[in-house]
């Protein structure tokens, strides 16, 4: 017992020793490079999050990222085994992150930032360390290019919503964080904005599910271009900001047909998206629409079907995407300690740009569903760093058969309403 008493003693110490030698340097250099040319600021927040639901839901990580209310599935008896509420306590959205600024050279202002949090790349890893942003940002007068991964630029900065779920709007809001490298120009309270993206954590949904090896077989990265208006004035309380973009990507489902031949056929598709944002002295008023083609990987209902059939005998076909439109809008109060809101999003399947063949399926997320309605009430209580919300998060899907001898475009048929209903309680304290 004795000597195992000394060995423990004698790890404990190694370990402490060595822990020591990593963070004690790591805080030396972070208080000492603030008074440098290279710093270091180190930020983020914790969040606990208390969540009830009336119903089974369409969910990541054990029913933390919202999508919708599951689809009814019924047993022998008729009975919707969805029709079960759940219950559920995470930590998992709690982040880190180090924003990082470095010397100027050739009058370049050189910053960086990296993010994670604890959401894991998968259910089975769940509470794993994530990246979140990962990014090298140079400015020179007007001009500005980042090199990373960062949102999507169909993910308004400027306007998103402020929701106390972490699905931040979505499937109304498109949501993705993606490597790429975007160009902004800035004068006069303009912007131009142009980015090139590829994928990783959120991809395109394909024949063997969501992946970015469809993008990557299409050799184009997926392209956007956006203006933004800012109209405001020195020391106004009130201010507006406004902009548009189009965004056009192609994916290659597949490199070989059921029939073994080789196929490179693609399916591409353009998305619109505008926003506004009114700040008054009082009150904060946002709005966004979108139009995607094929935005599956923004975490929006759509995806894509076959048209025709180029070659019977070797299966080589021609596909098309489906369209949808989201529309939302949010109003919440800008008192510092008690501030409540609302938002109201809506979210619709316009079907296939063109005729689907019949006898064929569609293939995306959550094809099956022809509307989306959510409207979450909120409140917001801080206290000093730290802050306690609620919400009451509604949200209701409109499901039915995609049956394209009914409807040529892919549009669900007989259509059923189901609804959730989520009470989140939520504690922060930021770092």
């Amino acid at each position: 017992m004795k000597n195992n008493a000394l060995k423990f003693r004698k790890i404990t110490v190694r370990c402490v020793l060595l822990l020591n030698s990593l963070i004690f340097p790591l805080l030396l250099y972070a208080q000492g490079s603030e008074q440098g040319d290279f710093s270091v600021k180190f930020g983020g927040f914790i969040k606990n999050d208390f969540f009830y639901d009336t119903r089974q839901v369409v969910a990541a990580r054990e029913g933390h990222f919202l999508l919708w209310p599951a689809r009814p599935s019924f047993d022998q008896e008729g009975q919707d085994i969805n029709d079960v509420p759940s219950l559920n306590f995470l930590s998992i959205q709690t982040r880190l992150n180090a924003a990082f600024t470095a010397p100027e050279v050739y009058g370049f202002k050189i910053t960086g930032m990296v993010e994670g949090a604890f959401f894991g790349h998968s259910n089975p890893d769940i509470n794993g360390f994530r990246l979140r942003h990962a990014f090298v940002r140079l400015q020179r007068n007007a001009s500005e290019i980042l090199f990373g991964q960062f949102w999507n630029p169909l993910f308004f900065t400027a306007s998103f919503p402020d929701v106390v779920s972490f699905n931040t709007g979505v499937p109304f809001q498109p949501f993705s964080r993606n490597p790429q490298i975007r160009y902004t120009f800035r004068a006069k309270g303009v912007s131009l904005v142009a980015a090139a993206l590829s994928q990783r954590d959120f991809a395109s949904v394909g024949p063997a599910g969501a992946s970015s090896v469809y993008l990557r077989n299409a050799a184009m990265p997926d392209l956007h271009m956006q203006v933004h208006y800012t109209l405001s004035k020195p020391d106004a309380p009130t201010s507006l900001t406004t902009g548009a973009g189009i965004a056009w990507k192609k994916i290659v489902p597949e490199l070989i047909t059921p029939q073994g031949y080789k196929t490179d056929a693609g399916v591409s598709g353009f998305s619109f998206g505008g926003f506004a944002r009114l700040n008054l002295p009082s009150v904060t008023l946002k709005a966004q629409y979108v139009l995607g083609q094929n935005t599956t990987d923004l975490l929006i209902i759509g995806g894509y079907g076959i048209s025709q059939v180029v070659d019977q005998s070797k299966g080589i076909v021609e596909y098309t995407p489906l369209k949808t439109r989201q529309v939302w809008i949010e109003a919440h109060t800008n008192g510092k300690v008690l501030q409540p809101g609302i938002f109201i999003g809506m979210s619709e399947n316009l079907g296939a740009v063109s005729d689907l063949l019949p006898g064929t399926s569609v293939t995306g997320l959550g094809t099956d569903i022809k509307t989306l309605f959510r409207v979450s009430p909120r409140v917001h209580y801080n206290l000093g760093s730290a802050r306690f919300a609620l919400e009451c998060e509604y949200t209701r899907a409109a499901f039915g058969t995609v049956n394209i001898n009914q409807n040529s475009r892919g549009v669900p048929v007989d259509v059923t309403d189901v609804s959730n209903l989520r009470l989140l309680f939520a504690v922060y304290l930021f770092i």
